[in-house]
């Protein structure tokens, strides 16, 4: 393992990579049940539902720590599985077979553009200004979501979208206390200092009687029958749900793209030209995981935006990933147990994450407008739309736009004429709710 995961390059340990794997995996195993809440919208049923959500987690992450070894961990993503279930299915009418057929039908293009090394052509085609603010954009995406599961931050009154929380509430209290836990022991290099927070954090919800302790540590997983292999992917095929298959396509293929680059430039990972070297490692996992999660039953699959508190903790190989997988695999059996851990414990390692990726801020040059403003509306919309892809669009089509009609055009290389049609596709083909 030592060898395999090269750990003396990546200057790392067992005990380093295995807190950064717990970490993530605390700061992420809400998916377990917020997922599958979210597909029973859909008509997914919940029981079978954590069982697939389980499993794509488990096969996505160990893929992804054995043929890419990098220290991020997939689970279905957030955004596409509220995407199918409220407006696929609720909005358009259709079945969540079919929006799950669509789903694979995304994967297996991923998959052959992967394979012939076209992603990560048009990765690297992305300009250094960009990819700096995917990363920025991502950790104040991060900070924002630990804002609002702390109740720090919550939705305001009409003519303000957002105001300051309740501070006399105990949950409240609880999370700036945990929150400044975490920021002493950084400060005093102290190893483990999220998880510390996170756990110390949950032991005092608990003990305040916010937090009520589980029926029951041990359980068995819901079958999988009734939504194993129930995808409908001929229904998918037809024309008229060809604009989903699109935007499932795009949204997914974008977001993994920003996801890579912006952990990748965190965990000092990419090389000096800005690129993840054998990025279709990655790609390719996600691409499978993504291939599986529709006939398991779940929606689209992704690498998590939160694999960013490991990262944080010093993971920096695939082994940090099999350890998250492992875990999840046990909350199939233990599932209560894992999921006690409320919003307001780990939101706070969430906003702490945020101000770590705030540095590659630096690498984007402001008395470029050309550059800036890109930048600037890449960061700005991830949070404010609380969706990375429509950031990400947002941005390459202007990036596109101002270099034209500032007569730069030449600076702009092909993959991302192709990233910004792609980019204004999504806009095209979004259905309207």
């Amino acid at each position: 393992m030592h060898s395999f995961f090269e750990f003396k390059r990546h200057n790392t340990s067992y005990r380093q990579e295995t807190l950064a794997g717990v970490t993530t995996f605390l700061t992420m195993a809400y998916i377990i049940i917020v997922n599958p809440a979210i597909l029973e919208n859909a008509g997914i049923p919940r029981g079978p539902s954590i069982t697939a959500t389980i499993l794509a987690a488990v096969i996505g992450t160990t893929i992804m720590a054995f043929w890419a070894r990098r220290p991020f961990a997939i689970a279905p993503y957030m955004s596409e599985n509220a995407f199918i279930a409220f407006v696929v299915v609720k909005v358009m009418g259709y079945t969540w077979q079919v929006a799950l057929g669509a789903v694979f039908i995304a994967g297996v293009l991923f998959a052959l553009l992967t394979v012939f090394k076209i992603r990560s052509w048009l990765a690297e085609s992305i300009p250094m200004s960009l990819k700096a603010s995917f990363a920025v954009g991502i950790g104040l995406f991060l900070t924002f979501i630990g804002l609002n599961e702390t109740g720090l931050v919550v939705l305001g009154v009409p003519g303000a979208p957002v105001r300051l929380g309740n501070f006399s509430s105990p949950s409240v209290m609880l999370a700036v206390a945990g929150f400044m836990l975490v920021v002493i022991l950084l400060s005093r290099r102290v190893h483990g200092a999220l998880v510390i927070g996170i756990i110390v954090t949950t032991i005092g919800s608990i003990a305040l009687g916010i937090t009520p302790l589980p029926g029951s540590i041990v359980s068995l997983p819901p079958s999988l029958e009734p939504i194993l292999f129930k995808l409908d992917i001929a229904g998918a095929l037809t024309p008229r749900f060809f604009p989903v298959v699109m935007v499932i396509f795009i949204m997914a293929f974008l977001d993994t793209i920003g996801t890579l680059i912006g952990l990748s430039m965190r965990a000092d990972l990419l090389d000096e030209k800005g690129n993840l070297p054998e990025i279709e490692r990655p790609m390719l996992a996600d691409a499978l995981a993504t291939m599986a999660a529709p006939l398991l039953g779940t929606s689209t699959t992704g690498a998590y935006i939160e694999s960013a508190a490991g990262i944080e903790e010093g993971g920096r190989t695939g082994f940090t990933a099999l350890v998250v997988a492992v875990l999840f695999a046990l909350s199939l059996f233990f599932a209560p147990l894992f999921t006690i851990v409320p919003p307001h414990a780990y939101g706070i390692a969430l906003i702490v994450i945020g101000s770590f990726m705030i540095k590659p801020v630096m690498q984007i040059d402001f008395d470029d407008l050309t550059e800036l403003i890109p930048a600037f509306l890449t960061i700005v919309l991830m949070i404010f739309t609380y969706n990375i892809g429509v950031g990400m669009t947002s941005g390459m089509i202007t990036y596109v736009l101002l270099k034209v009609c500032t007569g730069r055009g030449g600076e702009v290389k092909a993959g991302m004429w192709v990233l910004a049609l792609l980019s204004v596709s999504l806009f095209v083909f979004m259905p309207k709710m």
